[in-house]
């Protein structure tokens, strides 16, 4: 299926790696120019070479905390009529509830709700009259089904979801849509470090660790990479303008609500 989105430009917070990389690689592949983002210089470089030489795209790099008004300003600068973006960013600590300071809470709320909707501030109104545009949001299946062990990430996103979903029902007029994506058990480098930590506390094998991880979902199976990636890629489609104010659990059918 031609998504229809060759030659448009996207702006990948976090992209450098993990599933904000394979939300880049999927949108690459289908013509888009993006701009890759992550806090590691070198991480950013091999993610917009390997893109480059992949597809044949232009692939800038901007290094930086995408949470920061600065790095906002610089990704803006590399692109300045994105067609698509990509809210992404790494999660707090596990923390119980009891234990969470009020610095923590503030912390938390700046880096997950008010930096990205603050962005999304910034590109909205150039989407609205150009009559194109795709925001996703990557957040976590906490938003549906909390652990009170991660309150700083559930709340925030919670608080996120929110605003993102009042505002896709004034924007969509406009052809511009707003969803969000809600992995569980996607295979990058983080499940590998979780596996890891499964081998020391209980003594087991890479191989029995790896298992036990698959055991936690309904697939029996952790999700691939590029499964995610191509989920994205189709939300920002032209086949995608009629999905709006969308919370999509890639979560291989774990999730045991309704709605």
């Amino acid at each position: 299926m031609d998504l229809g989105l060759a030659g448009r430009s996207a702006i990948l917070m976090a992209s450098s790696r993990g599933l904000g990389r394979a939300c880049a690689h999927s949108v690459a592949r289908e013509g888009v120019n993006v701009v890759i983002n992550g806090r590691t210089a070198a991480d950013v470089a091999t993610t917009v070479g390997e893109i480059a030489a992949a597809y044949g795209v232009n692939a800038l790099a901007v290094v930086g905390d995408a949470t920061e008004p600065n790095t906002h300003d610089r990704l803006l600068e590399a692109c300045g009529q994105p067609d698509i973006v990509l809210l992404n960013g790494g999660g707090p600590p596990v923390t119980a509830l009891a234990d969470i300071e009020p610095e923590q809470w503030q912390d938390a709320a700046q880096r997950l709700m008010i930096s990205p909707l603050m962005f999304v501030q910034r590109v909205v109104p150039g989407m609205r009259e150009r009559r194109f545009g795709r925001i996703v949001a990557i957040t976590s299946a906490m938003v549906k089904a909390p652990n009170p062990a991660l309150g700083l990430s559930a709340g925030p996103r919670l608080g996120m979801t929110a605003v993102l979903k009042a505002l896709s029902t004034e924007i969509v007029m406009d052809n511009v849509t707003i969803n969000q994506l809600l992995p569980e058990r996607i295979d990058t480098e983080r499940q590998q470090y979780m596996a890891r930590l499964i081998m020391e506390q209980r003594g087991v094998t890479w191989d029995e660790a790896r298992a036990a991880q698959a055991a936690m979902i309904k697939a029996q199976r952790l999700g691939r990479p590029e499964e995610f990636g191509d989920a994205f890629a189709f939300l920002c489609s032209t086949q995608a303008g009629y999905i709006s104010g969308q919370n999509l659990q890639l979560d291989g059918g774990s999730y045991a609500g309704v709605f």
